[in-house]
């Protein structure tokens, strides 16, 4: 078993690499090995690296493939597949649909957005839930099932960390994977295109922000991406075709009551044209995010406040999104949490002007 330990402090500017082969041993001490490795990690800077993950790296490919394939044709076509088309927030993601991030002054990328793809009967999408429901399909060879398998694939590794994270904490087993048997989990398949007139080939494309869900797994095969460390100061990830990048997100920083950090990132305009692959995982709809118990000190108190997994997402994509903002949340969004006209992340709080 390899697992590497780079220092993180990132100091050389580096992410910890850790392979993650030896979850699937079924040795508890290797297992518990590996996931305090990962919750090293996930105590600090919040993003790392990991190897021998499972997924073929062929199957990888060809999500690129046919990616490239979906966002090389003609806008007419894709936008057949427009996102403010569907019932349930799934499909293109054109150029023009920009979300509100101060610092995005060069924001250049179109999506394909989808998720756990539910039956058309059923009860949640039927009932009116914004994010729930069946993915929206383009019509072109491989791509349904190409993503499909990466979908099944990567959420499954997905809730494998997960539980790894449970037990480095010392939950119980299922604490967090419990609520994940119909989550709200997405995929994105995401293609940055610096324009010809951006003459700062540093700026900004993506602005800064953090994911809201509980991790994210990234893979990417373009640089970019860079990463606050916890003295505010910008850090290049490293790209490997071999390594998926994982980071943590609001409702998992929530759930550990601040143990773990979701950490702001952004992305840089360094290439011409960029591809990557998120997966974010996440909860239930319906998944009340509070800090666990156990992970609440003697004499301490919640540091946050509870809120629904469902209610936050959507709010974080009304901000996102602009066709969403004259659209009725899902009915079952619940009352807990920030108020419903609150489009700000108060996750990204830590964000600073002066960050370099």
């Amino acid at each position: 078993m390899l697992i590497s330990r780079i220092s993180v402090d990132n100091k050389d500017g580096q992410l910890p690499l850790i392979s993650v082969k030896a979850l699937r041993s079924g040795d508890p001490a290797q297992v518990q090995s590996v996931a305090d490795a990962i919750g090293e990690a996930a105590r600090t800077i919040g993003f790392f690296r990991i190897c021998d993950h499972g997924i073929d790296t062929a199957l990888i490919a060809d999500v690129y493939r046919v990616a490239e394939q979906f966002f090389g044709l003609q806008d007419d076509f894709k936008q057949q597949y427009y996102i403010a088309k569907s019932t349930n927030h799934r499909g293109y993601v054109p150029f023009t649909e920009k979300g509100d991030y101060p610092d995005e002054v060069n924001r250049s990328y179109e999506a394909f957005d989808l998720g756990l793809d539910l039956p058309h009967n059923d009860p949640d999408y039927c009932a009116g839930n914004r994010v729930l429901g069946p993915n929206v399909w383009p019509m072109l060879a491989g791509f349904q099932d190409t993503v499909a398998q990466y979908y099944r694939e990567v959420s499954a590794l997905g809730r494998l960390i997960c539980s790894s994270l449970e037990g480095h904490l010392g939950l119980p087993a299922g604490a967090m994977t419990g609520h994940m048997n119909k989550p709200i989990s997405q995929l994105r398949l995401l293609h940055y295109v610096r324009q010809a007139q951006t003459v700062a080939h540093k700026s900004v494309n993506m602005g800064a922000h953090t994911d809201y869900e509980c991790l994210t797994l990234l893979h990417t095969r373009n640089q970019g991406l860079q990463v606050m460390t916890q003295d505010d100061k910008w850090i290049d990830v490293p790209v490997d075709p071999d390594v998926l990048i994982v980071n943590i997100g609001d409702m998992m920083e929530a759930w550990t009551n601040g143990i773990f950090r979701s950490t702001p990132h952004r992305v840089l305009n360094l290439s011409p044209e960029r591809y990557s692959l998120p997966y974010f995982v996440a909860t239930n709809y319906d998944t009340l995010i509070k800090p666990f118990s156990q992970l609440i000190g003697a004499g301490q108190s919640a540091k946050y406040e509870p809120f629904f997994a469902g209610a936050h997402l959507e709010r974080m994509l009304v901000r996102d999104f602009p066709y969403l903002r004259n659209r009725p949340k899902s009915p079952q969004a619940g009352a807990a949490g920030l108020p419903e006209d609150v489009v700000y992340n108060p996750f990204e709080g830590r964000l600073k002007q002066g960050a370099s």
